[in-house]
């Protein structure tokens, strides 16, 4: 009788000390998980904010203005009766 009461304690310890054990791995993996997502999280909203930079800088490449501008800028081209005025004092 003694014998079974020892055992039966021992075996609701190995269970209890199981279920401890089981409880603390898991709570440590959703952790890992809600650390990941919030970094996730950071990622896309950074994401996000390149691409609408990317998409801004798309609309104004089509722009006439921008054409213009790197037109003046980078190939030196200028309206026919247009008159430019170079600084020599640079």
């Amino acid at each position: 009788m003694k014998n079974k009461k020892i055992l039966r304690n021992i075996l609701i310890i190995a269970i209890v000390i199981y279920i401890i054990f089981v409880f603390v791995n898991q709570q440590k993996t959703l952790n890992e998980y809600s650390k990941n997502t919030e970094e996730l999280s950071q990622q896309i909203a950074s994401e996000k904010a390149t691409n609408e930079e990317l998409n801004q800088k798309k609309d104004d490449v089509n722009s006439l203005e921008f054409i213009e501008e790197m037109a003046r800028e980078k190939l030196d081209m200028y309206f026919p009766n247009e008159k430019v005025f170079i600084d020599q004092g640079m």
